[in-house]
């Protein structure tokens, strides 16, 4: 059985939307720090771009990697 691509993209983007609403949620709350999150994310971006070299294709690995970045940036990862 053939998993629906559409639904394996949703699946994607409300667990990234899930992840940045938690990260703020503990900041917020004091409980980790802003550098922590910035700290998590870089590490993040980290591997992909490493997966990304190593693995063929490197297209998703790069992509989540992008991503990442722009939540760094400070920028909604959901959006373009």
């Amino acid at each position: 059985m053939t998993e629906n691509p559409r639904f394996s993209d949703a699946d994607g983007t409300a667990a990234l939307g899930i992840c940045e609403s938690l990260l703020l949620a503990l900041v917020d709350l004091k409980i980790i720090s802003e550098q922590d999150v910035r700290d998590l994310l870089t590490d993040v971006a980290s591997s992909h771009d490493a997966a990304a070299t190593l693995l063929q294709p490197p297209e998703e690995n790069s992509a989540v990697a992008a991503i990442v970045r722009r939540i760094l940036a400070g920028k909604n990862g959901l959006r373009h």
